[in-house]
C-alpha cells in the first residue's frame, strides 16, 4: 500500500480523536452513574474478572499502568469506599492482595453491565459490523507494538 505521509498521519490522528471522545463518553457516563474516576473503574473490572475477584496490589498497580504512589491513592480510596480490602498473603508476608468487597463485587458487576450497554450505544450502533474488525486490529497492533 502506498500511503503519503499526510494521510497516514491522519488516520492515526482519528483514531487518536476517536478514541479519545468515545473514551470521554463512556468515562462521564460511568462516573455520573456511580461516581467512580476512570483508575477506580479499571481497578475494579480488572477485579472483578481475576479469579476470586483478587489480585496481588503489585500486579494490579503494573496492570493499570499506575505507579506505585498513584495506585496507593485510588487503592486507598476504594477501601474508604467500601469497595475493596487488602489482604495479607498467607504465603509470602510481602504479597497483599487487593479484593472486591461484597459491595464492591456488586458496583463492579453492575457498572461492568452498564459499561457494556454504553458501549453498545456509541460504539456497535454507529460502527455495526465493523466493530469486530476494529477490535481485531486494535488487537494486532497491541500485539506487534507491545513491548518493543
Amino acid at each position: 500500500m502506498d500511503t503519503d505521509d499526510d494521510e497516514i498521519v491522519t488516520w492515526w490522528g482519528l483514531v487518536i480523536e476517536g478514541y479519545l471522545a468515545t473514551q470521554d463518553r463512556l468515562m462521564g457516563e460511568i462516573a455520573d452513574r456511580f461516581g467512580l474516576a476512570p483508575a477506580s473503574f479499571d481497578i475494579l473490572l480488572r477485579l472483578v474478572r481475576s479469579p476470586e475477584h483478587r489480585m496481588p496490589m503489585t500486579r494490579l498497580a503494573m496492570e493499570a499502568a499506575l505507579s506505585s504512589g498513584g495506585f496507593t491513592k485510588v487503592a486507598d480510596r476504594l477501601v474508604a469506599a467500601d469497595l475493596i480490602c487488602r489482604i495479607p498473603s498467607p504465603d509470602d508476608r510481602r504479597v497483599t492482595f487487593a479484593s472486591l468487597t461484597e459491595h464492591g463485587l456488586d458496583v463492579a458487576n453492575k457498572a461492568r453491565a452498564a459499561a457494556a450497554d454504553i458501549l453498545r450505544r456509541i460504539v456497535l450502533t454507529p460502527l455495526g459490523e465493523d466493530a469486530p474488525a476494529l477490535a481485531e486490529a486494535m488487537r494486532t497492533l497491541r500485539a506487534f507494538n507491545a513491548d518493543r
